[in-house]
C-alpha cells in the first residue's frame, strides 16, 4: 500500500539541523524576548546565525519585530530600510530576499517551499522569494515559492501570491492580480 510521504528523507543536513536547533533556542528567547525597538539586537542576532544584512547606519537600518519567525536565518537578505513587521513568518526553505525599502506589514507569511505531490514521497521542493526595493505587502498575505514581486509594487490586504507581480502596480486578490498601476510616491 502506497502512503504519501513515505521513504522521504531529509533534505537537511545534520549540521543544518544543530544549527535549526540552536537558532529555534536564540529565536525564543534572545530574540523573541528583546523589547520592540531593539532591530538593530535582532538583525546582530540575524547576522551571527548567517543572515545577510548590511551594516547601515540607524535610520537605514532594517526594522525586524521580536515576534517575526524566521526558519533559517542563513537563507534571508534583509536590505537597507526594510521592515518585517509583528508577528510575519518567514518560512525561508530557499532564499528569501527583501530590497531596500521593502515593508511586510503584520502577519505575512512567505513560504519558500513545497512538495512534490506527483511523488509517493512527496520529496521537498523550493524556490526562492524576492521582494524588490520599495515594495508593501499589506496584512495577511501569503507569498508563495518562486515568487518576485517587483519594485514599489503594492500587494492588498489577505492576497495569495503564487505568480510574480510586477513592478509598480497595486495588486489584489486570491489569487493575486494587478489591478491598476501605483501612483509614485510623493
Amino acid at each position: 500500500m502506497n502512503v504519501l510521504g513515505q521513504n522521504s528523507p531529509s533534505p537537511w543536513t545534520s549540521r543544518d539541523k544543530f544549527r535549526r536547533g540552536l537558532w529555534q533556542l536564540v529565536e525564543s528567547t534572545l530574540f523573541r524576548w528583546s523589547p520592540s525597538r531593539f532591530h538593530s539586537w535582532r538583525c546582530f542576532l540575524l547576522r551571527l546565525f548567517g543572515a545577510t544584512i548590511p551594516s547601515t547606519e540607524s535610520s537605514q537600518a532594517p526594522r525586524i519585530w521580536p515576534d517575526v519567525q524566521v526558519y533559517f536565518p542563513w537563507k534571508l537578505v534583509l536590505n537597507a530600510g526594510a521592515m518585517v513587521g509583528p508577528g510575519v513568518r518567514i518560512y525561508n526553505l530557499d532564499t528569501v530576499s527583501l530590497g531596500e525599502g521593502a515593508n511586510l506589514s503584520r502577519h505575512i507569511h512567505l513560504c519558500a517551499g513545497s512538495h512534490d505531490f506527483g511523488r509517493w514521497s512527496m520529496p521537498l521542493v523550493t524556490a526562492p522569494i524576492t521582494i524588490e526595493r520599495n515594495v508593501w505587502i499589506a496584512t495577511d498575505c501569503y507569498v508563495g515559492p518562486g515568487v518576485t514581486i517587483g519594485e514599489l509594487a503594492v500587494v492588498g490586504a489577505r492576497s495569495v501570491v503564487v505568480k510574480n507581480l510586477p513592478p509598480s502596480m497595486i495588486c489584489v486578490g486570491n489569487p493575486c492580480v494587478p489591478i491598476k498601476p501605483r501612483p509614485i510616491p510623493q
